[in-house]
This record gives C-alpha cells, sequence and structure tokens, in this order.
C-alpha cells in the first residue's frame, strides 16, 4: 500500500506534464513574423503583388496569383491586427486577426467595395505606406484546430466586407499576361484555400521574446 502511494505524486507529475505539453504550439505553427509564400490550393498559384496598379477601380497597387514559385513578389509578412497583438514568434491561433504585409512594397493585403477588373468580383488589392494601411488590411485566419499549423489549407475572412480572399482562374493581358486576378467571394469554397509554402519561419514559442528562425 505505501508503494502504492510513493507512486502517486509521480503519476500526478506524468499527467500534468502531459496536459501541459498538449497546450503547446505544434512544431509546425505560423507564427507572427514569419514571411511566407501562399498557395491557392484549387488554382496552384502563389499570392503575389508588385508596382503594377489596376487601370480601373481604385487604382491601387494590384494583386494577383503568379504560378512560378521562386518570384520573389510573392512573400508576405505576418501581422496581427496591431503590432502589439502578435508578437514575433507567437503562434498565430484560428480566427485571429492578422495583416499580410507584401515584403517588397511594404503594402497591405486589402479588399473594399469596388469590383475586380475581370471577374466582376470584390477587388483585392495592395494598400498603405511601410505596413500602415487601414481597417480594411484586417483578415481572420480560419482554421479547423487551434493554431495555423503549415500543412493546413486555410480560409481569409476580411473583416471589414466578409468575403475570402480567393481566386477563380481569370487570367490577365498586357502587361502582367497569364497572372491570375486575385479577388473576393462572399462565400466558402473551394477557390478559397491557401497553404504556406516557402519562407522564412519564426519557432514557435509560448514565450514570444524565445525564437529562432529556421
Amino acid at each position: 500500500m505505501r508503494g502504492g502511494c510513493r507512486l502517486l505524486p509521480l503519476l500526478l507529475l506524468v499527467v500534468l506534464w502531459g496536459l501541459c505539453r498538449g497546450r503547446e504550439p505544434a512544431p509546425g505553427a505560423v507564427t507572427c513574423g514569419s514571411v511566407l509564400k501562399l498557395l491557392n490550393t484549387r488554382h496552384n498559384v502563389r499570392l503575389h503583388s508588385h508596382e503594377v496598379k489596376y487601370g480601373s477601380g481604385s487604382g491601387q497597387q494590384s494583386v494577383t496569383g503568379v504560378e512560378a514559385s521562386d518570384d520573389a513578389n510573392s512573400y508576405w509578412r505576418i501581422r496581427g491586427k496591431s503590432d502589439s497583438s502578435c508578437q514575433r514568434g507567437t503562434p498565430v491561433k484560428c480566427g485571429q486577426a492578422i495583416r499580410l504585409t507584401h515584403v517588397n512594397t511594404g503594402k497591405n493585403l486589402h479588399t473594399h467595395h469596388f469590383p475586380s477588373p475581370l471577374s466582376n468580383n470584390q477587388e483585392v488589392s495592395a494598400f498603405g505606406d511601410d505596413g500602415e494601411g487601414d481597417d480594411l488590411d484586417i483578415w481572420i485566419v480560419q482554421c479547423g484546430g487551434t493554431y495555423w499549423e503549415r500543412e493546413d489549407a486555410v480560409r481569409f475572412k476580411h473583416v471589414g466586407t466578409e468575403v475570402f480572399l480567393s481566386i477563380t482562374g481569370e487570367q490577365y493581358g498586357h502587361p502582367i499576361r497569364g497572372q491570375r486576378e486575385v479577388h473576393g467571394m462572399p462565400t466558402a469554397n473551394h477557390h478559397n484555400y491557401w497553404k504556406a509554402m516557402e519562407g522564412v519561419f519564426i519557432k514557435p514559442s509560448v514565450d514570444p521574446a524565445k525564437h529562432d528562425e529556421l
């Protein structure tokens, strides 16, 4: 009986350790501050922007989808609704509000009530200066678990207009021939799934001050 009593503290420690481990983010979680490319899983193109403005609609910097995996204009930085809400190295939770900042131009992924040029859905643009834009730069990460995992196909729902970041396959001509139109759609469907691909990922940590680049 005494031997069984001695085992109780040990068993308790094992159970508590298991519970604590269950709350830790998985090693593959996407984290704040990471720089990555996003692949539309239906159309196999990466979210892209460049210093080419729309010739209609808002006239803001255009956002497209490209097939090339090595294009440097397809990198986006993961940021929070505010910088304090998404400290570097913190895992992004499903349902969290984020901003996606285009690395090469410093503009944020943005949408608003303008028609997209090809499909007449809702225009998606890149907006702002040096990562600062407005409230129409905010998107909610929709995924099935606790955290946004790199292997997950996720959706991005726009907070201000409730559309989903989507591609349906329409292609541009000159000067961005072959690139796909990116737009907002009001319904969740197979055109608005995205997956994290190439990039520099900050190692997940429950302590945002402790992180390493992978």
